[in-house]
């Protein structure tokens, strides 16, 4: 902590993160060992962040993340948009395909960003909000490649049909931004994707994750 900081906000932020990262809670006791205080400052960093519905308590006493955190996180989107989409556009006047941007949204794949090429004569519609499973299409498989990390993998995801009869896809993982979890891939008519594209995403894919950085 520096002169500039407030150890207060930094404690609270700390809460935020421990409760982002459990699946079922933590109890006053368990955030005053990780954190390394009282419980007393504990029970104030709590009360206070349950007045912003930043944190909910359950009726065992658990705190978990709150319902605000999730208004707070419609705002991120819009940024992540404007950061992406010099990539995104560079890829999809490259290919010639449509490119998207794709978050994950609990166990579905949410398209934030979508850029159409500028020159071609037809491609494929695919609009922001489009959602899918994350098992089907390129941008969900993509993003379950990078969590399994399995040896070998070439680092992008090819699919055909998936999702759009007579479509196939690419995609390619975010890779190493904090809090994000995403892929950025085309979409395209075609039989195959050709060769160069996997690659191509790769790097689109390493451009918007230095944007987001």
């Amino acid at each position: 902590m520096t002169a500039e900081t407030s150890q207060t906000l930094d404690r609270g932020l700390r809460v935020l993160k421990l409760l982002a990262d459990t699946d079922h809670g933590l109890t006053v006791t368990e955030l005053s060992h990780k954190l390394g205080v009282n419980r007393t400052v504990v029970y104030r960093l709590l009360a206070t962040l349950e007045q912003h519905a930043l944190v909910r308590r359950d009726l065992g006493g658990r705190a978990r993340v709150g319902l605000g955190v999730l208004r707070l996180g419609r705002q991120v989107h819009p940024l992540v948009r404007e950061a992406a989409m010099p990539a995104l556009r560079s890829l999809a006047d490259d290919i010639g395909a449509t490119a998207h941007l794709t978050l994950v949204d609990g166990a579905e794949a949410l398209a934030v960003a979508v850029v159409e090429p500028s020159w071609t004569d037809y491609h494929v519609a695919y609009r922001a909000g489009f959602r899918h499973p994350l098992g089907r299409g390129a941008a969900g498989k993509a993003i379950l490649a990078a969590r399994r990390k399995t040896p070998g993998d070439p680092g992008y995801t090819l699919t055909q049909g998936e999702l759009e009869a007579g479509a196939c896809g690419a995609a390619a993982p975010l890779v190493g931004v904090t809090g994000v979890e995403g892929s950025v891939g085309v979409v395209m008519l075609a039989d195959v994707v050709p060769e160069r594209v996997g690659a191509r995403v790769m790097e689109a894919a390493r451009e918007v994750a230095e944007a987001l950085r």
